[in-house]
């Protein structure tokens, strides 16, 4: 039997082919999930004038040093200024102006009155308590400053990223695209969901799984129709389909059987590589490149946990590297177990799981068995186990490695 190839090596032959994709400006919207491949200072500071924080007055703190309920104070108001809406630049000593949240304040005030403190008068305000010095003023630059460097080039952008990109006037960032990656499934035997079912017929879960996968990681998927068993079929489909993929994904016809016409149609290129790893589920693999663009390309295998966990070990980084994300693969977590399992000699083995977590600790729990077909048990799971290749048996409290399949990273 030939000799299996690590789980390590071929990940780092994948991330040695694959390279990041180049990166250009893109609207704000359509770069949320995506990596900056530039650093952000800021071009303008925030806030960008001294405004007031409270809907109130405007004063001089002078003016109103000895307000008290016992003692109001009472001032002219000589106008009124609403956000966006400046209509007094300047404030006299001994007046107030009505002035809204947000509104530049004038010269001459340094702090602002909440109405609460107040009668809210129209032509002359009472105010009966006094503020502190800048008290309810948001000062000019206080938040951001003009050249501060606000965000790093590879920052994953989220909401709060995008809002404060917004807020100093930027409308494009540059960032790397998110890759296209294209899910084409195998096998005569397949049909599509809501189609009459053969009795020799399954319907094709792995594409909806694998396209599914990808979009999850950032990508955009297109998922292809099903193609049958004929390699000139397969060959003629992966054609029609490498001008819109930066990514290649097939399912199944990569084992040694009579019908594996993806092994079949892709061996004769020499660009691409079939062999075993040392992995369960998911030993029979394929990777390489095709068509005149060099397209990196995954054969993975056609059971539908095999497909899946192959995807997470060896797409998904991918994945990430082309969007120029960090880390590439999923973190290993630790957890207790919580029941014993045995695991074959030499083999990674990455067992479906349960992952939980209280004050107590984390816990993770087997789900089902070990069959590569069994889906349901992949849909109840949240969690992988990562056994070792050196390791054969585990006990309920021992602490292993897990990837959590539902985090965000």
């Amino acid at each position: 039997m030939p000799d299996l190839l690590p789980v390590p090596d071929l990940v780092e032959r994948i991330l040695a082919t694959v390279s990041p994709l180049p990166d250009f400006p893109q609207p704000l919207m359509d770069a949320l999930g995506l990596a900056l491949a530039e650093d952000v200072s800021a071009s303008i500071s925030l806030p960008g004038f001294d405004n007031s924080g409270m809907d109130g007055y405007a004063v001089t703190c002078a003016d109103v040093a000895s307000a008290s309920e016992d003692h109001p104070v009472h001032l002219p108001v000589v106008g009124e200024i609403a956000a966006g809406r400046p209509s007094l630049m300047a404030l006299s000593p001994g007046t107030a102006a009505k002035i809204m949240t947000g509104a530049r304040v004038p010269t001459g005030c340094d702090a602002v009155v909440p109405y609460e403190w107040t009668d809210r008068g129209v032509a002359q305000v009472r105010i009966t308590r006094a503020p502190r010095q800048h008290q309810h003023i948001r000062v000019a630059g206080d938040d951001v400053k003009e050249g501060d460097q606000l965000l790093e080039h590879g920052t994953v952008l989220g909401p709060r990223h995008l809002g404060l990109l917004a807020a100093i006037g930027r409308a494009t960032v540059r960032c790397r695209p998110r890759p296209r990656v294209v899910v084409i499934s195998t096998g005569s035997e397949l049909r599509e969901p809501g189609s009459p079912l053969g009795s020799d017929s399954i319907y094709d879960g792995n594409s909806f799984l694998l396209a599914a996968a990808a979009r999850a990681a950032g990508a955009i998927a297109y998922r292809v129709g099903i193609v049958p068993d004929d390699p000139r079929t397969f060959t003629d489909a992966l054609s029609d389909q490498l001008v819109r993929a930066d990514i290649v994904v097939t399912s199944g016809g990569v084992s040694e059987g009579d019908f594996d016409v993806v092994k079949e149609a892709l061996s004769s290129l020499g660009s691409v590589w079939f062999g075993g790893v040392a992995m369960q589920p998911g030993k029979p693999q394929g990777f390489g490149t095709v068509g005149e663009d060099q397209t990196p390309i995954f054969t993975l295998p056609g059971n539908p946990v095999s497909a899946y966990v192959s995807f997470e070990t060896f797409v998904l980084p991918a994945i990430r590297r082309m969007m120029g994300k960090l880390p590439y693969s999923r973190p290993l977590s630790r957890a207790r177990l919580t029941h014993g399992l045995s695991s074959p000699a030499g083999k990674q083995q990455m067992v479906r799981a349960a992952w939980d977590s209280d004050r107590g600790g984390a816990f993770v729990s087997p789900v089902g068995g070990p069959g590569s077909h069994l889906l349901g048990d992949l849909a109840d799971s949240n969690a992988l186990i990562v056994v070792p290749p050196d390791t054969t048996a585990l006990q309920a409290g021992d602490m292993v490695p897990v990837l959590r399949l539902d985090e965000e990273f």
